[in-house]
């Protein structure tokens, strides 16, 4: 296949023409707008278009409709976070969570940590092998006897804190 200058060979393609292939591609994805590239071929098929899936899959990535990836959805909703007040004095609102750590000896170790929001202070620090929610509820205890009991405790979405019968200030007054 000569073009031109006898001295350099040059690509002629010898794909037929698709621009009917195109347009109906482009007609499928207008109307059914979240259809992928396999799914379009699926129903190219059905109306009796002879093509391969990497055809059909070539001509949809060159017409710019590959759907983006969906972002996944945020499981904690911002409504929630609204919903917090900065704390104003000592004592109003606690954070607790655990922190996971390993001795050497490959032994595990779960640490409850307690926040005072307003001071920074940490009323408890309580390191042990193995917590059960009776466990909690008795350091707490224990901790606001000692330091008085908070008007809210914050904890996070996480499995470690089941509905354990933690009282407030409120409650206990």
């Amino acid at each position: 296949m000569l073009d031109g200058d006898t001295s350099t060979y040059h690509y002629k393609s010898r794909r037929p023409e698709q621009a009917g292939l195109e347009m109906r591609i482009r007609e499928i994805c207008q109307t059914r707008v979240r259809y992928g590239y396999r799914r379009v071929h699926v129903l190219l098929r059905r109306e009796g278009w002879r093509i391969n899936h990497k055809k059909t899959r070539r001509i949809y990535k060159e017409l710019g409709l590959q759907l983006r990836s969906k972002t996944p959805k945020r499981r904690v909703k911002a409504k929630l976070r609204e919903d917090r007040c900065a704390a104003t004095q000592p004592n109003e609102t606690w954070a607790m969570d655990f922190v996971h750590d390993q001795l050497a000896s490959g032994r595990k170790v779960r640490i409850l940590t307690v926040v005072d929001i307003f001071s920074r202070y940490s009323p408890i620090i309580d390191p042990r092998s193995s917590y059960r929610g009776e466990d909690v509820v008795q350091v707490l205890e224990q901790t606001c006897a000692e330091v008085g009991y908070p008007k809210t405790i914050r904890v996070d979405q996480g499995s470690e804190f089941g509905n354990w019968p933690i009282r407030t200030r409120d409650q206990v007054l």
